[in-house]
């Protein structure tokens, strides 16, 4: 190599060789690895063929911003090459030893032409702009250093001081003003059922502790505090009732440790579950409407989502499993038990209240999904709950509190029609019967319909709609007084809420329920519930 283009080569070499000298210190390297590509560099192995040309590389093409660089490299100097699969892999991380071991090629390069040059191959001028470089980049260069030591020290402090390096934690809170109106539901015309309630403020605390220790495993623990109250205390129907109350004195906001949970995967298509506290159906079955079942939806409990379905009615510890035939098509099974009697032994894990659940999710399109599900559920006396606190009076226990057994039917669907629209619901269908009295049987329906907006005012808001029928007795032959145990009009749940996203971590939505007909009895004046929320998630 003699000449003007050799000089010019030189010249070239020499300028990034300099600055590299001051970009190879550990620290520097550390810090510039995510940018400059985890790259295969040096000589391939024996037995497969040298890249020598940019084409060669599949995944490299000419309009890519850095190909004439990559083309210099590859196609001048061949110090710096492709993957033995013939890919560059540019968009992927550098190491600090992959670094060094392409500016070692490069040097070793660098010698190569400078043992072959001619005398005046490399002249005076070209190492006066060689220094020129040098301290022009001087100062900018050791600043770099300086925020590169100070970024290591902040680094290992922060590693001395972490809580964990297996968890993570996550928290959020609810804060709720919030007032109700309407004619307490007592089934009369009674002048003393008048609305009573005072506006209130309550509040709903969760810490989450989140744990990995293979990667692929989760254990959740998390400890809330609520002074959330039940609503149908007030209101006289659990149509009303919020979907953040929890099994915790409303009037201690202690901590209290509200779910233990551990899932973990096995294989590529299956994930299991164990739920040694407050495992439900709906920490680990797709509710299928995931625009409605978040602290950014709405607030009542009957609008999540099917209650017949994913709410067991009773506090639940068990074990679930899902497969992913494809990713068209999966299959939930699960087996949960009463928390309160599986770990007694008098009645144990399986004598207790239990549910055993299956459920199929399809999407056969990429923006609608839908899903069939059943539920067998089993109350012992004194503990029916049906539907998890929502619905009528008559529906939850259906045979007043004598034992009980239901087969729930759920069908489920979400359709995202645009980017910022979707719509969605459920369809609810429950047989029940009455232990050691089969000849005492119960139908209940429920369903829903809602409609939800997205991004209206800014990024991240959320707003919509939410009609549906509670939990309703539609036949029964259970009499009481002669009566037989059916609700005898239709209660109509209509809802509406809009999220205001303040920043990444702050929301706030102002939210406006209405019951119609609540109980389902048309003797009972309509309750609203207004309130305003705010959610703090750090």
């Amino acid at each position: 190599l003699t000449g003007a283009a050799n000089r010019m080569r030189l010249k070239s070499w020499i300028g990034y060789l300099m600055v590299a000298h001051f970009l190879i210190s550990p620290a520097i390297a550390t810090e510039l690895s995510p940018v400059l590509g985890d790259l295969e560099i040096a000589s391939p192995p024996d037995d497969s063929e040298p890249v020598t040309a940019l084409t060669q590389l599949t995944d490299v093409q000419p309009n890519d911003w850095a190909f004439q660089a990559l083309r210099s490299l590859v196609e001048r100097y061949g110090c710096i090459v492709g993957y033995p699969d013939q890919t560059f892999r540019g968009d992927r991380a550098l190491s600090r030893d992959e670094f060094a071991a392409g500016l070692n090629a490069c040097l070793d390069r660098l010698q190569e032409l400078l043992a072959i040059a001619t005398a005046d191959a490399v002249k005076t001028a070209d190492w006066v702009v060689v220094r020129r470089l040098q301290e022009a980049f001087a100062a900018e260069l050791a600043t770099l250093r300086g925020r590169v030591t100070t970024l290591e020290t902040r680094t290992a402090t922060l590693e001395q001081h972490q809580f964990s390096p297996t968890t993570k934690i996550r928290a959020f809170s609810v804060f709720v003003v919030a007032d109700t109106g309407g004619d307490f539901a007592n089934n009369t015309r009674a002048r003393d059922s008048q609305d009573t309630t005072q506006t209130f403020f309550s509040h709903y605390t969760r810490l989450n502790l989140l744990s990995s220790l293979t990667g692929k495993d989760l254990l959740t623990a998390s400890l809330t505090a609520s002074t959330v109250p039940l609503l149908a205390v007030a209101t006289g129907t659990p149509m009303a009732n919020f979907v953040t109350d929890v099994a915790v004195n409303p009037n201690n906001s202690a901590l209290a440790l509200d779910r233990l949970h551990y899932q973990f995967a096995l294989g590529d298509r299956t994930t299991v579950w164990f739920g040694l506290r407050a495992l439900q159906p709906y920490d680990f079955l797709p509710t299928v409407n995931p625009a409605i079942a978040s602290l950014d939806g709405p607030t009542s409990r009957f609008s999540w989502y099917n209650p017949a379905v994913y709410r067991t009615g009773f506090e639940s510890v068990g074990v679930g499993a899902a497969y992913k035939f494809n990713p068209k098509l999966q299959l939930h099974l699960a087996y949960l038990s009463g928390s309160l009697s599986a770990n007694t032994p008098e009645v144990g894990f399986f004598q207790g209240n239990n549910s055993i659940l299956a459920q199929l999710t399809f999407t056969p399109l990429p923006r609608f999904t839908a899903a069939i599900a059943y539920a067998h559920k089993y109350f012992r006396a004194g503990t029916v709950n049906l539907f998890g606190t929502t619905g009528s009076l008559f529906a939850l226990q259906p045979f007043g509190q004598n034992p009980t057994t239901a087969e729930n039917f759920g069908l489920q669907w979400h359709w995202r029609l645009a980017p910022r629209f979707s719509v969605g619901g459920w369809l609810g269908y429950t047989h029940a019967t009455q232990v050691n009295a089969s000849q005492r049987t119960a139908t209940m329906l429920n369903g829903a319909v809602n409609w939800v907006a997205f991004d209206l005012l800014q990024r991240g808001d959320r707003g919509g709609f939410i009609v549906g029928v509670p939990p309703k007795v539609t036949q029964s032959n259970f009499l009481v007084r002669g009566v037989r145990r059916e609700d005898p009009d239709t209660a109509l749940h209509l809802e509406a809420f809009y999220t205001y996203r303040l920043n990444d971590n702050i929301s706030v939505t102002p939210n406006l329920y209405v019951i119609l007909n609540p109980n389902h009895d048309a003797n009972n004046e309509p309750i609203w519930v207004g309130l305003i929320r705010t959610n703090f998630s750090f």
